[in-house]
């Protein structure tokens, strides 16, 4: 087998094991579970956490003493043993606990990945900027795949979402041990300091205006960027409450719906270069920025009837609002940065995105949605009337008894029912995000260099 296809299959893997529980957890958590959001926001921010070290400690073994593969595939299958765990798992803060241990697994195989892929492809004499796209490409098919597979064999709210995950990732482990040799380089010096070591020296960044702003915003969108990874299936899922929407096409194949914002991703990706050469960096970011706004509104109002085009629009909108800013952005970082700190520079750009403001985001809305969003009710009136159906409806009575409540002869439950009121949660991000859009506006100032997007490489 020719090496672009190998690592076409390392490419598939590496995100189909992410993609089979990473949109539909909150499913498995709010749905299977009953657990509360303030702790959820916490699953998502183990993935921040993880990405604040452990990529930087397994780039210096990597680099220093194991063979990248090697690492690879052995973090792989470590994965795989915390994910077949994870059913075993009753409490939420042991949850947490044990997601962070996958995170910490699963997190650096991303940036390992590219590194093998790299290696292998100018090994073989291949142009990586040519060669590499079409591979990572399969990364998102993967993605896709796994999120159908998940929602099509029922297992969106089941355990059966971290075993699928595990069986795939040890497969990738053991094939990772087959792959071409990527042998540690040894370039650090041997009187290097502590913070050259550690990659650390990026830091020292903070201290230009620009690129200090430039990595705030970064950190304030990060807090944006995994809130409908994280919510997105739940709130499809929970339109089955509504009894008008209850058997519509949206709540039973809610993952598949979902899906569509991996597939305009990668349509997206075509079109960065055209945006980029036309507008320039800071546009394009702005451009992303605005997408987003379109991605929460549009979620606001939509619904699986009459307002379908809008979650359709909203899952096509989202590839222009992930790509566009983590292009641009990396770009940004690029031609802004002398060569001997670029790679921790971008590396500190990913930090903010995916660490600092993953965990700040992903704290924030679960505390926010908890505190502020959460509708309780008393009785079937009230809860009629959210539900948008009359009190004596058979299948709001079918609803109320699979919350473990009883109704009482006034019409009351036993217990107050707790529900999201998504379209309040989805109108406070959409103004989150353009309240970053207009400050990033305002105050991030850069001027346009058509040339800057010859030095893309993706």
């Amino acid at each position: 087998m020719g090496i672009k296809n190998r690592l076409v299959i390392m490419s598939f893997l590496q995100f189909f094991v992410w993609g089979a529980w990473l949109i539909t957890i909150a499913n498995y958590w709010f749905g299977t579970k009953g657990w509360e959001g303030t702790q959820f926001g916490l699953v998502f921010s183990t993935m921040g956490i993880a990405s604040l070290f452990m990529p930087t400690l397994t780039g210096i073994l990597a680099d220093r003493w194991i063979n990248a593969e090697k690492l690879y595939g052995a973090l792989h299958i470590l994965y795989a043993a915390v994910l077949f765990y994870i059913p075993q798992v009753t409490t939420p803060e042991n949850f947490i606990y044990i997601m962070l241990l996958a995170m910490c697994c699963y997190m650096p195989t991303i940036a390992l990945s590219n590194s093998i892929s790299y290696n292998a492809l100018k090994t073989n004499g291949l142009d990586v900027v040519k060669s590499f796209p079409p591979i990572r490409v399969f990364g998102t098919i993967g993605f896709i795949a796994a999120m159908w597979i998940t929602n099509l064999t029922g297992n969106k709210a089941t355990a059966y979402q971290f075993y699928i995950a595990g069986l795939a990732a040890v497969a990738l482990g053991l094939y990772a041990f087959t792959l071409p040799p990527c042998k540690p380089q040894r370039l650090s010096k041997e009187n290097a300091s502590l913070m050259e070591t550690l990659g650390l020296e990026s830091f020292k960044l903070f201290a230009n205006y620009k690129m200090a702003l430039f990595f705030i915003f970064s950190m304030f969108l990060g807090g944006a960027l995994q809130l409908t990874n994280a919510y997105g299936d739940v709130f499809l899922d929970e339109f089955k409450h509504f009894p008008k929407y209850a058997d519509s096409f949206v709540v039973e194949y809610s993952t598949i719906i979902m899906s569509i914002s991996q597939i305009s991703e990668t349509l997206f990706i075509l079109a960065i270069p055209f945006f980029l050469k036309r507008f320039g960096i800071k546009q394009v970011m702005l451009i992303s920025m605005l997408a987003w706004v379109l991605r929460f509104g549009l979620f606001a109002y939509g619904d699986p009837t009459s307002g379908l085009w809008m979650i359709i629009m909203s899952c096509i909108v989202y590839g222009m609002a992930f790509d566009f800013f983590n292009i641009s952005g990396s770009l940004f970082v690029e031609t802004n940065t002398y060569a001997k700190n670029r790679s921790s520079a971008q590396g500190l750009f990913m930090m903010m995105t995916n660490g600092v403001g993953a965990v700040l985001g992903s704290f924030t809305s679960g505390w926010a949605i908890d505190k502020f969003f959460t509708k309780s009710f008393a009785g079937t009136g009230d809860l009629a009337a959210f539900l948008q159906t009359e009190p004596t409806n058979a299948k709001m009575a079918e609803f109320v008894t699979s919350q473990g409540k009883t109704i009482g002869v006034d019409g009351f439950f036993d217990s107050v029912i707790l529900m999201k009121d998504w379209h309040t949660i989805w109108l406070s991000f959409a103004l989150y995000a353009l309240a970053i859009a207009i400050a990033f506006a305002v105050l991030f100032k850069h001027k346009h260099n058509p040339e800057d997007v010859e030095q893309i490489s993706h």
